[in-house]
């Protein structure tokens, strides 16, 4: 009876709590199977007190199985209704929650019901204007048609009567009316260019005017404050000696001597009757300078024969590397400029020791270079860059190696290949012409070029000879035919000449300039480079009296 009360009871229990009633239970039956099998064979005379007290024993287990069992019910019945009204209560706090939101989803509902129906009524009333705009704007559309109509009758009686007049007008001038119109138009037509042409005659002299005066202004303040020495140099240099015995040994044996001084400097030494001196002839003052040093040594030395005379040569020449690379450092720290390659500074030193028609080429580029930084000031333009091009814009006539191309496109591209800066590239190249000037800086380089050269006593060159080239110049202009004027202008490095367009026309004035050209390159001797350029203009002149 209690086995069937604890199996009704079971899906009340937890699976710990059946495990320990099935302990129980077992270890009940196993006591019960061990106290019967001990009392009938070890415990035989006792047998029956044993089973009572089993019995005894296994009831009092079951009735506290049975106790426990109603316990942990009782236990587990407590807890179950105490989670049921914990639910309960949970559930009605979320309804209440729920019912809240409701009611605010409501509000929010007939606020936006409110909002839309007052929307409506708005457009209902903006429709109605709407309409009423729609039947006015039909109104007005009517009424223009027929002011329309109106026009378009009055227009079509004002082209009847402007025939009828074009027609009179016609007998009357025995003139159409296309004739007329293009007799109109063409007057219109000269007196606006006649117009145009003064004015644009008038701001161009005007603009020219100013530009030659600032212009002049400009220059003749650089010149001003600029006073830099000139020198000629010559293409000799004389080598003094203690005494004349010295010239036997400097020529040696069969001349051998003298022969690998010669081999190893690339000069000529002219040993003549001068007393106590030595010429050292060469148009290269870089190898006259070799030369110079090589023969002080090897005489301070004593010792003159060809294998010390090649050892002596190439000290020297390491020697006077280093001098080139110092007077190069020198002049730059000078004028002020930095970040030179070390290629572009060896080769203003190397200017040192070059000359061109008798002027010194770094007192030449040096007078550049100060000439371009104060013209470039004045006109309020880049002072560094007209300085730095002044400086290098010479550098292609001192090159490593003799090529065909101009002094001024070698230095331009020596520049380029070292790093220099695009417009100073385009100065160096652009200041004979020879290549499309592109930036502002270019013509000064130019003009301060010249001006430097042109001095009086700049170069050798006196002025009977210079005067001489000038009119040599015009000269050979003036023996074309068709050439009314020519002017050397510029210290003769640019030659001027005007034609007469009535003898000469636009397609020949090419042709011309060529041949101008290609005479003075063949008849004539002159220092750098000479612009011909030909001018051909038509000019019709009249009076109003």
């Amino acid at each position: 009876m209690l086995l069937l009360v604890l199996i009704e009871d079971l899906h009340a229990l937890t699976s710990t709590e059946i495990e320990f009633l099935v302990f129980i239970i077992i270890a009940a039956i196993v006591g019960l199977v061990a106290g019967l099998f001990l009392g009938k064979v070890i415990f035989a005379p006792s047998f029956k007190r044993i089973s009572s007290e089993a019995e005894v024993k296994a009831t009092i287990i079951l009735k506290d199985a049975e106790l426990q069992a109603e316990n942990l019910k009782n236990d587990y019945l407590m807890e179950a209704k105490d989670q049921v009204v914990k639910l309960k209560m949970q559930a009605e706090t979320d309804g209440n929650e729920k019912k809240m939101k409701l009611n605010e989803w409501e509000v929010k509902l007939k606020q936006q019901q409110n909002s839309f129906n007052q929307k409506e009524n708005n457009l209902n009333v903006k429709n109605e204007n709407l309409e009423k705009l729609i039947k006015e704007n039909n109104n007005q559309k009517d009424l223009f048609k027929k002011q329309q109509d109106i026009l378009h009758i009055k227009k079509q009686d004002l082209d009847k009567r402007e025939v009828n007049l074009i027609q009179e007008l016609e007998k009357i001038a025995n003139l159409n009316s296309a004739e007329a119109k293009g007799l109109i138009l063409d007057k219109i037509k000269q007196e606006a260019e006649s117009k145009a042409l003064e004015l644009q005659q008038e701001i161009l002299d005007e603009a020219k005017e100013k530009a030659n005066k600032e212009a002049r202004k400009i220059i003749i303040q650089t010149i001003q404050r600029v006073a830099a020495e000139q020198t000629i140099e010559n293409v000799v240099s004389v080598f003094p000696l203690e005494s004349d015995e010295l010239k036997g040994q400097i020529i040696g044996r069969e001349g051998r001597n003298i022969r690998a001084i010669e081999s190893a400097t690339g000069v000529d030494l002219v040993v003549d009757d001068t007393p106590e001196a030595i010429v050292i002839s060469s148009f290269d003052p870089l190898r006259r300078e070799l030369a110079r040093l090589s023969l002080q040594r090897l005489v301070s030395d004593g010792r003159i024969h060809p294998a010390r005379i090649e050892e002596v040569v190439e000290k020297t020449k390491r020697q006077l590397e280093e001098q080139v690379m110092e007077i190069g450092e020198r002049t730059i720290i000078e004028l002020g400029i930095h970040g030179l390659h070390k290629e572009l500074v060896r080769m203003v030193g190397r200017m040192r020791f070059r000359s061109s028609y008798g002027q010194n080429l770094l007192m030449h580029s040096r007078e550049t270079a100060n000439l371009c930084s104060l013209m470039a000031a004045e006109m309020g333009l880049n002072v560094k860059f007209a300085k730095r091009a002044g400086l290098l814009h010479d550098i292609g006539k001192v090159p490593d190696e003799e090529t065909e191309l101009s002094h001024a496109l070698l230095g331009a591209k020596l520049a380029e290949k070292f790093g220099e800066n695009a417009q100073i590239v385009n100065a160096i190249g652009a200041h004979h012409d020879e290549i499309e000037m592109t930036c502002i800086i270019s013509p000064i380089i130019q003009a301060c070029d010249a001006i430097s050269g042109a001095r009086p006593g700049a170069r050798r060159e006196i002025m009977q000879q210079y005067t001489q080239r000038i009119k040599d110049l015009e000269n050979i202009a003036l023996e074309f035919s068709g050439v009314e004027k020519a002017f050397a202008i510029q210290a003769g490095r640019e030659l001027r000449i005007i034609v007469q367009p009535d003898l000469v026309s636009d397609a020949n004035i090419d042709t011309l300039s060529l041949e101008i050209a290609q005479k003075i390159q063949t008849n004539m001797s002159y220092p750098g480079q000479i612009k011909v350029t030909v001018i051909r203009e038509k000019r019709s002149v009249n009076t109003a009296r």
